[in-house]
């Protein structure tokens, strides 16, 4: 360390820096900021780089805070590996790559995925000589033939899906994937480890946008890997190095302190939607309810992938007359819940699907998926049922003057 000797545009730059760490251990995981990191000796260095002793070097390549949150996820799901990442788009393209697809290769997914994971398939990998086919993968024997068929190198699915909440058979998608030795991945961010562990059902791969329930708070992106077997970490830790898509200490620690309530919010939030639920589903403005407990997923099916009794804390409706008009109405009107592009947060929000999460899926494939115009996802959250169930009665009865006003014109 430089001394009085030295002259002050040199002490400035190092005094207060590499000084002994404090007797103690914090009980909160520190924000480790730095970027890269020194030892003793060149030997040391050289040893952390080759992977012979553990330690740091280098952020892209690993840091003390995004670690933290890694091992967090890895022991909540069962896994024996995992890696996070900058978002939730970054964790399905690294556990795709990590499934070492080429061309040729061949993906089997859900039809019911989220907008942009199909995007990806098509636009990212598409180009690359790599063919997805899209199934409803609720139709096992439909997807037990397709895949006997096309012998998918990947099988790709969600927990539940987005946004008309089905709940995948994983189990049974998991013996399917093993027949025909594909790789089974499973996006678990609309359920998390509190309401089902994917890796115990058989799934190769959990992944999370860590944006939505795992952070909960609406202040911060990123996403996570979890593998099944110890031997994806090489492949995922080299996406990480060279892809670039690293998630950031701030964005790690903050992540980490939203597990820390994960289990209060997932258990308050899916009691909430399970009581919205019930009176949307005997509410005659609402032309179509979708929700886990209440649109046709068997029970057996939603008991044994989730947590009994719950469903999750999504619900969506189709708000009659189902039209893109009466939707945005009940959007405008509301006061409590908020008009935000996401989920999972501890406020109740709510999006239409057709114009946010789906909007680059052509209008006809969406409506060959049930994604209608009167389409609204709600989120629920944290706050007092009885004020989110007020808020949205309000906001129906807006949408039904502006549905009564439409009709009134198309007649006159």
């Amino acid at each position: 360390m430089p001394d009085n000797e030295h002259d002050i545009s040199t002490r400035v730059v190092h005094l207060g820096e590499l000084r002994e760490q404090p007797y103690g251990q914090p009980v909160s995981t520190p924000i480790y900021t730095s970027v890269s990191y020194v030892y003793d000796s060149m030997e040391e260095m050289d040893k952390v780089f080759g992977g012979e002793m553990p330690g740091y070097v280098y952020s892209r390549h690993g840091s003390p805070t995004v670690a933290a949150l890694e091992y967090a996820l890895q022991e909540l799901e069962g896994g024996a590996a995992a890696c996070a990442y900058a978002s939730g788009m970054a964790a399905i393209h690294a556990a795709l790559l990590a499934c070492e697809l080429a061309a040729g290769s061949r993906v089997l997914a859900s039809q019911d995925l989220y907008g942009a994971t199909s995007s990806l398939l098509i636009k990212v990998f598409g180009p690359l000589g790599i063919e997805s086919s899209f199934i409803d993968f609720s139709d096992l024997d439909q997807l037990r033939a397709k895949a006997r068929e096309v012998k998918p190198q990947v099988m790709i699915a969600e927990t539940i899906s987005n946004p008309l909440l089905k709940v995948c058979d994983i189990d049974r998608c998991a013996e399917i994937a093993r027949e025909v030795r594909a790789k089974l991945i499973i996006d678990n961010t609309f359920a998390t480890p509190y309401l089902c562990l994917p890796l115990a059902h058989g799934a190769d791969f959990a992944v999370h946008s860590a944006t939505k329930y795992l952070g909960g708070h609406a202040n911060v992106t990123g996403g996570v890997v979890v593998a099944r077997d110890a031997a994806a970490n090489a492949a995922l830790v080299s996406v990480m190095k060279l892809v670039g898509g690293i998630l950031g200490p701030w964005q790690a620690h903050e992540i980490l302190n939203g597990v820390k309530t994960l289990a209060l919010r997932m258990e308050r939030q899916s009691t909430n939607a399970s009581t919205i639920a019930t009176r949307l589903g005997q509410d005659k403005r609402i032309a179509t309810l979708y929700h886990p407990t209440r649109s046709g997923t068997p029970q057996e099916l939603r008991e044994r992938i989730l947590r009994s009794p719950h469903g999750g804390a999504l619900v969506s409706v189709e708000i009659a007359p189902n039209t893109r008009e009466a939707a945005f109405a009940f959007m405008n009107a509301v006061r409590v819940c908020v008009r935000a592009p996401s989920l999972g947060d501890v406020f109740t929000g709510v999006l239409h699907p057709a114009t946010a999460s789906h909007r680059d899926m052509a209008p006809a494939q969406r409506q060959k998926l049930g994604i209608t115009d009167g389409l609204v996802r709600i989120s629920v959250g944290i706050e007092d049922v009885e004020d989110i169930w007020a808020d949205i009665d309000q906001a129906l009865a807006a949408a039904q003057k502006v549905g009564k006003k439409t009709a009134n014109l198309a007649t006159s």
